[in-house]
């Protein structure tokens, strides 16, 4: 009998995690990682910060040790990447050439940089941060003194500004909404984030666009679209990232701004899975939604690596995620879309710690939680037990979030 085999395409977070908890479900078969860039499964979060600080180097990364890997009996097909899914003939085919068949897939593609084509973009200092290759390519262009200028006042580039900051450069943020983080958080926690930029030293633009990048020999200025241009000796352009769905769309699997899977994370084929950023998934909070985020992609594959074994384990986590800068820990429970009251509580214009609570309807549905570790861990357990709560109560700091989650399990 020939032994069955498993294909996982993507180096992963959600492979990280995938792999040895296949081993863990009793797969006993063969475990094939496929992964286009030269280094097992790392850490990108510290990307944009300790890593670009210098405090990380590579090997700090790695989310597991190789000898896990080689203990889990796991092989690596690395810089190389998987280019096309036959599902009839159970095989995929390698950008080597190599064909490999597989009687099991899993799918955690991951996202890549949304690109810019405005005039210039292509210039020697214009860069993208998505993976070790980019920062090291960053890395050796910075200089303390020099300008930088982040195009995108996202977290990425709220993060990578706080990092240049403390490298000494002089650093622009350019953001084309009328605040930072406009997608992702209320007014008052953008305000809060501008602010302490600006005390920080960063120049913060909102409103404008970038209408291109100019230099003889590498890049020299970013020009907006009003005229107006400010000095640059390094550019990063952080404007968000798109799913890497086009493996499974061209073999015929449903997307949809993800690829489509259930709580178990199988596709509409039996014998494929995803897990990660690059899923849209069921959520009993949220309805389908995908996430960006490292605690989606663990706990996601741990239900893949489940249903690849034949089990049945839904993902249902409360999403949350988290951002580093400066002496600012940032920590976020669950999802604000669709919120109509923001409740801030603590000193949100004289400190830097406070939280907002987001409420729909008069239900607690996320939690922004700026140096307050406390208050994020019964956020996430108010909102994932659907405990009700006034928005009176959230804002009174005298009265302890853990005494509200108390307070009802006391009463069941």
């Amino acid at each position: 009998m020939m032994e069955r085999t498993c294909i996982i395409v993507g180096a992963s977070h959600a492979a990280a995690q995938l792999a040895p908890s296949l081993r863990q479900e009793g797969w006993e078969g063969r475990i094939v990682v496929v992964g286009d860039e030269p280094y097992l499964p790392y850490h990108r979060p510290p990307l944009s910060k300790a890593y670009l600080l210098g405090d990380k180097h590579a090997d700090d990364l790695l989310i597991r040790a190789a000898d896990v890997y080689t203990r889990f009996n796991i092989e690596f097909r690395l810089g190389d990447r998987v280019e096309s899914i036959d599902r009839g003939g159970k095989t995929v085919s390698l950008r080597s050439g190599e064909k490999l068949a597989y009687d099991k897939l899993a799918l955690c593609t991951g996202t890549r940089v949304r690109t810019v084509t405005l005039p210039g973009s292509t210039l020697p200092g214009v860069h993208y941060l998505r993976n070790i290759g980019d920062i090291d390519r960053i890395r050796a262009e910075v200089r303390a003194g020099g300008h930088a200028v982040i195009v995108g006042g996202g977290y990425i580039g709220l993060e990578t500004a706080a990092v240049l900051t403390k490298l000494g450069m002089r650093t622009t943020v350019l953001e084309m909404a009328p605040r930072v983080l406009a997608r992702v958080t209320a007014p008052q926690v953008s305000g809060f984030f501008e602010r302490v930029h600006r005390e920080e030293g960063v120049v913060i633009h909102t409103g404008v666009a970038v209408r291109g990048f100019e230099g003889e020999t590498r890049v020299d200025q970013v020009v907006c679209a009003d005229g107006t241009s400010y000095p640059a000796d390094l550019v990063i352009i952080g404007v968000g990232v798109m799913p890497n769905v086009e493996l499974a769309a061209d073999a015929n699997l449903a997307t949809d701004n993800g690829i489509l899977v259930d709580a178990c994370a199988r596709t509409a084929d039996p014998d494929i899975v995803g897990a990660g950023d690059c899923t849209m998934h069921p959520s009993p909070y949220y309805g389908y939604i995908r996430l960006e985020s490292v605690p989606n992609a663990t706990e996601q594959a741990k239900s893949a690596a489940a249903a690849l074994c034949g089990k049945d384990k839904p993902y249902s986590a409360l999403p949350w995620f988290w951002s580093d800068q400066y002496d600012i820990k940032l920590q976020i429970a669950g999802l604000n879309q669709g919120y109509d009251e923001v409740v801030v509580r603590g000193d949100r214009e004289g400190s830097r710690s406070f939280c907002a609570f987001y409420l729909k309807s008069g239900r607690l549905i996320a939690a922004d939680c700026v140096n307050r570790p406390q208050e994020f861990m019964f956020s996430k357990k108010l909102i994932a037990e659907r405990i009700e709560v006034s928005a009176v109560q959230l804002a009174d700091e005298t009265l302890s979030l853990k005494s509200l989650v108390e307070a009802v399990r006391v009463v069941d």
